[in-house]
């Protein structure tokens, strides 16, 4: 198994409510893509950090194995989400894969 978790940071332009806009939109496209792409077995989306956090949005999946997260990357569903509904709002994104 592997899991894919991603940190983004939104650009600081938008107001608060534009972000949680922002925010909403994110959570249901990517965890929208259960049951839509192969070996993606988990999927969630963390939209409220604690005030403690340095980040405003979290991805945390779960893929069958590192060919599955390859095939993900790729996948027309998640290329649609990611082009129109992340990369258009972020400033800043941490990624971390591994093995569980």
């Amino acid at each position: 198994m592997v899991r894919h978790v991603i940190l983004w940071n939104l650009k600081n332009e938008y107001s608060d409510e534009k972000k949680a806009e922002i925010k909403a939109g994110i959570k249901s496209s990517l965890e929208g893509l259960m049951g839509k792409v192969p070996g993606l077995k988990e999927i969630r989306v963390n939209t409220e950090p604690l005030a403690s956090s340095n980040c405003d949005v979290m991805l945390d999946s779960l893929f069958e194995d590192a060919e599955s997260l390859r095939g993900y990357s790729v996948h027309p569903a998640h290329v649609e989400a990611a082009d129109t509904k992340v990369r258009p709002f972020t400033a800043q994104r941490t990624c971390m894969d591994y093995e569980v």
